[in-house]
């Protein structure tokens, strides 16, 4: 199906912008991080900050994503539907910026930051930027131009990369030896902080870099498709708003219900493990990126049904070969975190198939975007988000981040299973998810054996786990011939 292997090809492109950038995040300043912040509550500030604004973009874009995708698919309304989206994003943006600037106390104090506005005001300012060109990364992405995408989102993290290596790193050294205007401008302590400003910085770039983009159109603001946009995207708006509480609230939680410094320490080292379960949500990421509007080009076709229900089987069976390179290299994968950071590693595995399963849900989810059914995404998600935030206020106190990793996996396997029973009756695709269910056992048998057994030296078990990795890939090229369908040529 040659579809299917351009989808395939664009997904790997567009992981030039979202696995690469990723990948340099966690290679580079993941385990700088939390080396030079020895104080794993410093770490923890990062960490909870950047989870409020998993929350926040949710917001600051309202679905207004998927809403340019459903409705530019009309060609002779595309402007029209760009321009209008980019102006609203654009108008919602600076308005949250000014407002964060003039209640900065109270909010500032609601996220309990009272002794660091600047914090705020550089995050507020991240934000609103991101949200903004959310528009413009999304329209490069319909008009199937990964590369520019990929680019600029290298560009940006190279900067961010730059950047921080320099403010942390580099700049204390030229601090001690100076005696002259660069004591004014750079204080060594202000350590977290360099990090918005570095962010800060990088995300001006990016925008500046879109700009080519942002004024090649004719600005039109049509009213009446702004509301029917609004109104198609505003569920989706409830729905990320959940979706990401799933995703941000255990961070957020943790600290306040441990409490004090020890609360950031927690959220601190439940974060740097995280970011090494997140591996997995990278590549789900990339993926989403080109099946999107993959997916809603699809929809014309009469066997749509049938590619969903084929790209659902080999994305299932291809993302549980990276679940088991991820937990079964752990060994040298924790690494990645310093040392202070390594006794959360145990939750690696459990967020990892968490995300596995939210990668599912992102591929059955189309029944109701291309349906306009919107408000079923509400239903769906609040019920994984109450299942989240029940978990965690009650077994926190008890288990800790580990309540916070089951926390996640309950959440998205709950509504997995609602989109399933919703789907029934409006677009019903025969998946067969049956016919994986061997998949996941070997892989997770595997799991488990790597993480219990008595290995008796580093190179047995690279061994041994790689052999597991490559029986397993056997097995689907026997079951599923997975390797013939991504590695021939022509027609399937």
């Amino acid at each position: 199906m040659k579809e299917v292997r351009k989808l395939a090809s664009q997904t790997v492109i567009y992981g030039m912008g979202t696995i690469i950038p990723r990948f340099l995040h966690y290679a580079v300043l993941t385990p700088f991080y939390t080396r030079i912040f020895t104080e794993t509550s410093d770490y923890g500030i990062v960490t909870e900050l950047y989870a409020w604004m998993v929350l926040l973009l949710v917001i600051l874009t309202y679905g207004m994503e998927t809403g340019f995708f459903r409705f530019v698919q009309k060609k002779e309304e595309s402007e029209k539907v760009y321009s209008t989206a980019l102006i609203s994003l654009f108008i919602t943006s600076i308005l949250f910026v000014v407002m964060v600037n003039i209640f900065i106390t109270p909010v500032a104090a609601i996220m309990n930051y009272s002794n660091n506005h600047d914090y705020i005001r550089m995050f507020a300012g991240i934000l609103a930027i991101d949200a903004f060109t959310a528009i413009p990364f999304v329209k490069l992405r319909k008009e199937n131009r990964p590369i520019i995408f990929s680019t600029i989102k290298l560009i940006n993290v190279f900067i961010t990369l730059g950047l921080v290596l320099f403010l942390l790193k580099i700049a204390p050294g030229i601090y001690d030896k100076s005696n002259g205007w660069f004591r004014t401008v750079y204080n060594p302590e202000y350590k977290v902080g360099y990090i918005f400003v570095a962010n800060l910085i990088s995300s001006l770039a990016t925008l500046l870099m879109m700009i080519p983009f942002i004024f090649k159109i004719k600005f039109v603001f049509d009213v009446s498709l702004w509301k029917r946009m609004i109104i198609y995207s505003f569920p989706l708006l409830l729905a990320g708003v959940s979706g990401s509480i799933n995703d941000a609230l255990d961070k957020v939680l943790l600290r306040r219900m441990i409490g004090g410094e020890e609360g950031l320490t927690i959220v601190g080292k439940y974060g740097a493990a995280y970011k090494i379960a997140v591996l997995m949500a990278l590549f789900i990421q990339m993926f989403r990126f080109a099946a999107e509007p993959f997916f809603f080009e699809r929809a014309r076709h009469s066997d749509a049904k049938e590619t969903y229900a084929f790209v659902m089987k080999y994305f299932v069976i291809i993302m549980l070969i990276v679940f088991l390179g991820i937990n079964l290299y752990i060994s040298g994968i924790q690494y990645i975190v310093g040392r202070n950071y390594r006794d959360a590693i145990v939750v690696v595995p459990i967020i990892s198939m968490a995300y596995l399963l939210y990668g599912i849900y992102i591929n059955h989810s189309i029944w109701y975007k291309l349906n306009d059914l919107t408000r079923f995404a509400v239903y769906i998600t609040l019920i994984g988000a109450v299942i989240t935030i029940l978990v965690n206020v009650i077994f926190i106190p008890e288990y800790g981040y580990m309540a916070s990793a089951w926390a996640t996996l309950g959440s998205y396997a709950s509504m997995i299973i609602m989109s399933f029973v919703f789907a029934e009756k409006h677009y019903k695709v025969h998946y067969n998810m049956k016919r994986l269910v061997p998949y996941f056992a070997i892989a997770i048998g595997m799991v488990i054996f790597g993480r219990y057994f008595k290995y008796r030296s580093l190179f047995s078990e690279l061994a041994i786990n790689t052999l597991f990795i490559t029986a397993f890939v056997i097995y689907a090229q026997y079951k599923d011939k997975i390797l013939t369908v991504f590695f021939r040529k022509g027609e399937l």
